[in-house]
């Protein structure tokens, strides 16, 4: 399955990405081991032969051109209807044009209720879809906000050792994914509209301070207009969330672009790389990968222990009676945790 991925075979991409979102025991185990695999320390050596694609199996030799822990990876959000389908087809499509390799990727917590994928929608990106250099995988379509986020935290160990050198992680904008999709990524696009007051919206949850550029879409026909004064009216925004006084600082440059006809989309990329050289000049883009990885550690060790928590029959069968003892109203919430807790300790004593 490694040389696969390597090889950058989508059915192969495919299956690994499927594999690390399973929630099962033995595919997790499996994922893991493929994972080891595709990491920056195992990824440099020769193509794989093409028949070493033994499916049920994740070893092979590791292949040249991967860009294992070297991709640009790039979150990208916006409330619905801002056009982030639009504007992602455009984009990437620009970006394979000039030479590079396109994954995207999504993490969408309102698919988890819905069952339904929301992002990632290959009918809305029709050419990026039918490009050779680009894989679109649609968002995760079961599991909590933590599981989606650590599926994709491992989709972009997969894609960029398949190849790709610029990963785009959608998020739809509705809270929490934000903070979840900025402790993936390098640099992180903000997409607003010129009409629905986005920008205030955008201080109030906090979602301007995670942007390292903004947009403001559909800067078009009669609204590019509309959209100059949006522009102006972030920029002045954005200074007052900031307050920043230092000169090292990155200044978030907000800008108007078209996913629909183009217009300023280059000029987004090209900021977007000068973030990226401003880390690096700054010795903080690999302070930055480093604290990703601690980070994700954690949330692994926090999510594993939640699992081993609720799988466990001793406090299985202890939530049960619990539950009917706050009902009847012989137990308070408060009490029912300290007996679960205690049959857990039970069991690991």
């Amino acid at each position: 399955m490694a040389a696969g991925v390597r090889a950058r075979v989508p059915a192969w991409i495919a299956r690994a990405i499927t594999l690390v979102e399973s929630t099962r025991t033995d595919h997790q185990a499996l994922a893991q081991r493929l994972l080891t695999l595709l990491t920056p320390s195992n990824s440099a050596g020769s193509p794989p032969a093409a028949d070493s694609f033994a499916a049920g199996s994740v070893e092979s030799p590791p292949a040249a051109g991967s860009f294992a822990g070297r991709s640009h990876r790039i979150g990208i959000s916006g409330v619905p209807g801002v056009g982030k389908s639009t504007f992602i087809d455009a984009f990437g499509s620009d970006l394979t044009a000039a030479g590079h390799r396109v994954a995207v990727l999504a993490v969408d917590p309102s698919s988890t209720r819905t069952r339904g994928s929301i992002l990632g929608d290959k009918t809305r990106m029709a050419r990026l879809a039918a490009d050779p250099n680009a894989y679109v995988r649609p968002s995760p379509t079961a599991g909590t906000l933590g599981g989606v986020a650590k599926a994709t935290r491992e989709a972009i160990v997969i894609v960029e050792a398949a190849g790709y050198d610029v990963v785009l992680v959608e998020t739809v904008g509705v809270g929490q994914s934000e903070t979840a999709v900025a402790d993936m990524v390098d640099s992180f696009l903000l997409l607003a509209l010129a009409r629905t007051g986005d920008q205030l919206q955008g201080i109030k949850k906090g979602i301007l301070e995670l942007a390292d550029v903004i947009a403001v879409n559909k800067a078009d026909g009669p609204h590019a207009a509309e959209a100059q004064r949006a522009a102006r009216e972030l920029a002045g925004a954005l200074r007052l969330v900031s307050g920043a006084d230092d000169d090292q600082a990155w200044s978030t440059p907000v800008l108007t672009c078209s996913g629909l006809d183009g217009t300023g989309v280059p000029e987004i990329w090209a900021q977007l790389t000068a973030h990226r050289h401003h880390r690096e000049k700054n010795g903080d883009f690999q302070e930055h990968r480093r604290r990703q990885q601690i980070g994700w550690m954690q949330a692994m060790a926090d999510d594993a222990v939640l699992t081993r928590f609720h799988t466990d029959p001793a406090v299985r069968a202890a939530t049960t009676e619990a539950e009917k003892r706050i009902l009847d109203g012989t137990l308070t919430p408060a009490q029912a945790v300290q007996h679960l807790l205690a049959a857990y300790d039970t069991i690991k004593g």
